[in-house]
């Protein structure tokens, strides 16, 4: 695991890489995570592969970043971070949750060997008869709530996470992707994510689908979507049921979806079978 700063608007962005093979994974996180959240599928790669992730503007080593944030900024950094590293047409782009949404716009602007998305990149359908931002409440507010919490020290914010109904099934890499989160501060610690970064980037999941939508389609490459059965608490209906899967693969021909078994949202990247799936989908050469 090596890091490395990409220069960007406004400081510098921090990226990793996992693996030292010539073909590159471009890989973009959710929403409230950071780089750590690609350590389990970064560590199953193949030889000859490496995934470079980034703490995106407002989380992880990257929250000093000023904003305005926004997904359309974030894929501008991505655009900076791919440039930096030298991906081209043979690379693969790849996002989790929020960060599907961010590959979605940079994938309709620079051309990569395939985009997978993992748990995200379709457009929700728009709050109906309430404003974004108590429908991000409704969906996110728990987490929201996490960012302006303190723990007494690094040991008491694992024991939070442990107690997440989606992280049932603790590994080494979700401890590590906790800890890397814990920013110490007076009194304790507390997550290093952006609470105003956060409300940003997801009032505009929930109001920009057209925009969603049309990038999706101009897609410069070819589009998997590999999605999670199980939610964001490990509830039974996933973040894209198959109801939403249908309208858009019949809407973006080519796009191809596939259903990762006996995974939640979080557990489709942790989870040491799912990582290895998706890490064999990340790398498959026809």
């Amino acid at each position: 695991m090596e890091y490395d700063d990409v220069p960007v608007p406004g400081g510098d962005l921090r990226i990793v890489r996992y693996g030292q093979g010539p073909r590159l994974i471009i890989a973009v996180h959710g929403i409230t995570a950071s780089l750590m959240a690609w350590q389990k599928i970064g560590t199953s790669l193949p030889p000859g592969w490496t995934l470079v992730a980034m703490d995106l503007r407002g989380r992880g080593h990257s929250a000093h970043l000023p904003g305005p944030y926004g997904l359309r900024r974030h894929a501008e950094d991505v655009e900076r971070v791919a440039a930096h590293v030298g991906a081209d047409a043979t690379s693969v782009l790849t996002g989790h949750s929020m960060g599907a949404y961010v590959a979605v716009l940079h994938a309709a602007d620079r051309e990569y060997a395939r985009t997978v998305l993992i748990d995200g990149g379709l457009p929700l359908p728009a709050p109906q008869g309430m404003s974004a931002d108590t429908a991000l409440e409704l969906s996110l507010g728990p987490a929201i709530a996490r960012l302006s919490q303190r723990f007494a020290d690094e040991d008491a914010y694992v024991a939070f996470f442990r107690a997440h109904p989606a992280l049932a099934d603790w590994s080494p890499a979700i401890e590590d992707y906790v800890r890397y989160d814990a920013l110490p501060v007076e009194g304790g610690v507390r997550s290093r994510v952006r609470e105003d970064a956060v409300r940003q980037d997801g009032r505009e999941l929930l109001t920009e689908g057209e925009a969603l939508g049309a990038a999706l389609g101009a897609s410069r490459s070819p589009l998997t979507l590999l999605r999670a059965p199980r939610g964001l608490l490990n509830q039974e209906t996933g973040m894209l049921p198959d109801e939403l899967t249908a309208v858009w693969t019949a809407k973006v021909p080519g796009l191809r979806d596939e259903l990762v078994p006996d995974c939640n949202h979080y557990t489709i990247a942790f989870d040491d079978r799912c990582a290895a799936l998706v890490a064999e989908r990340l790398t498959y050469q026809p």
